[in-house]
């Protein structure tokens, strides 16, 4: 799959903290039983690559990308993990080197008009706007849809159940990235039923 078609297997990529390695398979159990099959493990945790890893060769239907790729090195430990594709919160000519070389689909970072004629140059035309919310949500997407008419958006930081269908109606974005479906109490109790019903909630976003 390439990104845009990952972006639109789903309207939410969950943005997943794995704090224990023994939670990975059943939370991706949960949210692939609820119907959000494409997620991103963000390298926030020691465990990370490791969840990524249990995730690829255990979860069936599950499409398990590494986020918060910041490192060139990270693309090589994203590759051998079994991942799918990769997230970064940011754009740099290192990175672009590096996933060129790796050739692991990535959804790059932006967050102003230069951000994305940069991404753009380097062949990117699929792009996560982060932090959302702080970049001007809502207005600066509609803003960047005219100059960009051929750049599809993941808004990602900031975004809730409740904003996510405002920002799905906008016609330069695919899909939106988001944290409440792995709420941290939940997980932390291994309450997998209660992130499965949040992932079954997400299946009308889009419309």
């Amino acid at each position: 799959m390439n990104v845009l078609e990952l972006m639109r297997v789903g309207p939410v990529i969950p943005v997943i903290i794995i704090d224990e390695l023994a939670q990975a398979v059943p939370l991706a159990e949960a949210l692939v039983a609820g119907g959000v099959k494409v997620l991103e493990v963000t390298l926030r945790t020691p465990v990370a690559i490791e969840a990524i890893r249990a995730i690829s060769r255990q979860v069936e239907g599950a499409i398990v990308g590494v986020g918060t790729i910041s490192r060139p090195e990270d693309f090589g430990q994203a590759l051998d993990a079994g991942a799918s594709f990769g997230v970064s919160p940011g754009l740099t000519p290192a990175l672009i080197e590096a996933a060129g070389k790796s050739g692991l689909p990535l959804l790059p970072g932006v967050m102003t008009p230069s951000d994305v004629i940069a991404a753009r140059a380097a062949g990117y035309t699929e792009l996560k706007l982060f932090p959302a919310q702080q970049a001007g949500g809502i207005g600066m997407l509609k803003a960047l849809g005219s100059p960009f008419p051929d750049v599809t958006f993941c808004p990602t930081g900031g975004v809730t159940a409740a904003s996510a269908p405002e920002f799905l109606a906008l016609p330069n974005v695919a899909c939106v990235g988001g944290s409440w479906l792995t709420p941290r109490d939940a997980v932390t109790a291994g309450d997998w039923k209660k992130i499965t019903a949040l992932a079954r909630e997400t299946v009308g976003l889009r419309a």
